[in-house]
This record gives C-alpha cells, sequence and structure tokens, in this order.
C-alpha cells in the first residue's frame, strides 16, 4: 500500500516521497522511529492495523500512541474473509457456531501469530458467537494460508487478497466476509451480520500519521493531499485490486475516531481473551 500510494502523495504535494521498509517488534520499531522524527511532516508513518492493536497487546511500548502521533488520515480498509477447507463439514457460518459449540476448543483456526490480526479476528469471534475454538498459530500469513488450503487446518480469517485466487478455483470455500454489510469484492458470500453474528467487523486498515508536534499548516497540506490522492478513479481502483476500499477521511477527524474506536475494541479483546504476543 505505501509503494502504490507514494507517486500519487508526490504529485499531490509537488515533492518526492519515498518509502523505507522498517520491520521489527510489529511495526514498533518504525514507530519509534516516527514518533521521535523531526515534525516537519517529511517523515510520515504508514502502519496497519496493528497500529491499534499494539498499545493492549504490549505492556510497555517505545512511544505513547495517544500522545506521539498526530493522524493525517486512514488509507484504506481491506476485510477478510472466513475461509474453510472445502472438505469442511459447515457449509454456513450458522453450522460452523453449531459444530463448535457441539465440540468446544476442537475446530481449529489458522493465524499469522500470536497477538496478529487474523489471531485477533478469531478471538473476536469467539467472544461475539459464543464458542471457543482451536487457535493454530503460524510464522505468517503465507505458512497459515497453505496449510488451511492443504487441509492441514480447517479455518482461516483470510485477507481477500491472498485468498481470491484460491476461492475461484474451489481450493478454498467462503463462510462469511468479516463486515456487517456484503462487501463489493466478493458480492455472493454473506456478511457476518447476515450470518447471525451481530456487532462483528474486522478489517485491516492503513493509517499514515506523523510526529505530534506537526505545524497545524503542514498537517493541513497532508490531510487535504490524502484526500485528493484518495479521490481519484484510479488510485481506487487500484485498491480495489488489492482486496480494500479507500477510507472517508471526510470530515478531517474521522479517521482519528476511527482508530481510537479501533483501539478500544481490541484492548478488550486482547484483556478478555487473556492473550499475549507470540
Amino acid at each position: 500500500m505505501a509503494r502504490l500510494f507514494a507517486p500519487y502523495l508526490a504529485t499531490a504535494l509537488g515533492q518526492p516521497v519515498t518509502v523505507e521498509n522498517m520491520p521489527g517488534d510489529s511495526g514498533q520499531k518504525a514507530a519509534a522511529y516516527v514518533a521521535k522524527a523531526a515534525a516537519d511532516g517529511n517523515t510520515l508513518l504508514m502502519d496497519s492495523s496493528t497500529f491499534a492493536i499494539n498499545p493492549g497487546l504490549f505492556a510497555k511500548l517505545p512511544y505513547d500512541t495517544d500522545t506521539a502521533f498526530s493522524v493525517i488520515g486512514v488509507l484504506a480498509v481491506l476485510p477478510n474473509v472466513l475461509v474453510c477447507h472445502p472438505k469442511f463439514e459447515a457449509n454456513k457460518v450458522a453450522d460452523l457456531i453449531r459444530l463448535a459449540k457441539a465440540k468446544p476448543g476442537q475446530i481449529a483456526y489458522a493465524s499469522s501469530g500470536n497477538g496478529s490480526a487474523q489471531h485477533l479476528a478469531g478471538a473476536l469471534f469467539e467472544d461475539v458467537a459464543q464458542v471457543s475454538l482451536k487457535h493454530v498459530p503460524y510464522a505468517g500469513g503465507s505458512a497459515a494460508l497453505a496449510d488451511v488450503v492443504a487441509g492441514k487446518v480447517p479455518l482461516l480469517f483470510a485477507h481477500v487478497a491472498s485468498s481470491r485466487e484460491y476461492l475461484q478455483s474451489n481450493k478454498l470455500r467462503a463462510l462469511a466476509i468479516t463486515l456487517r454489510r456484503r462487501s463489493k469484492l466478493l458480492p455472493q458470500v454473506e456478511s457476518m451480520e447476515e450470518a447471525g453474528v451481530r456487532n462483528y467487523e474486522v478489517q485491516d486498515w492503513n493509517p499514515l500519521v506523523a510526529p505530534a508536534a506537526i505545524a497545524k499548516d503542514r498537517r493541513k497540506q497532508l490531510v487535504d493531499a490524502v484526500v485528493k490522492v484518495l479521490k481519484q478513479p484510479e488510485f481506487v481502483t487500484k485498491v480495489h485490486a488489492l482486496g480494500g476500499e479507500v477510507f472517508p477521511n471526510e470530515p478531517d477527524g474521522l479517521a482519528g475516531g476511527f482508530i481510537k474506536t479501533q483501539q478500544v475494541l481490541w484492548r478488550r479483546v486482547i484483556t478478555a481473551r487473556k492473550i499475549q504476543a507470540g
């Protein structure tokens, strides 16, 4: 997403934009770097939903998520889809819930690791549907997806983009999109709300933030540039190809409110389920 977005932002701002990958510690390394950077608006952080997960998952971070950053916007939201191996005996979410209640702790779902977004999607499902599943963490999303395709684990809360080809070739079957409404990306797949799992919604998303001390006029310039990019049909089409939809950032402040709501949600789930980072 960063590499997709960068050239459009460069055009909107009239200045070069480069992308520097800084992996490590579930995004903490990159976030700490930006939190301590000069607040001139020339060093920004693009993260994923882990930005809102980390404050609840880790007892101590090298920055304060609430005070170290100024939110510029959220670029895109990418729903997950609950998929299963074609031979799995549940054809609908209602079937899965019945099975899980009959076999508590025995129906397994894979994830990209303890505390990952996929793990938390499953934990929230357990919480809302009032079932107990067996979590099987992997060292990454690709390995988790591969084992579900191979039939070694029956379920996965997968990214739409990474699972779409397997759904089209019938190597995976979709049970529900992890939204309260159907997605334009998989319109034939029912939403969790339709499936009877009320108030369940899980999406990956990409926040863009700056150091907290950024000047108001520079921040406004960046916010305006983001809004301009997200209205460009070409960019919207490319986001759709990745399995996502652009986020509505207007009025200013909507993105910040969304991020705060996500922090509250995941802190509650992490605390209630006693989830620890892998």
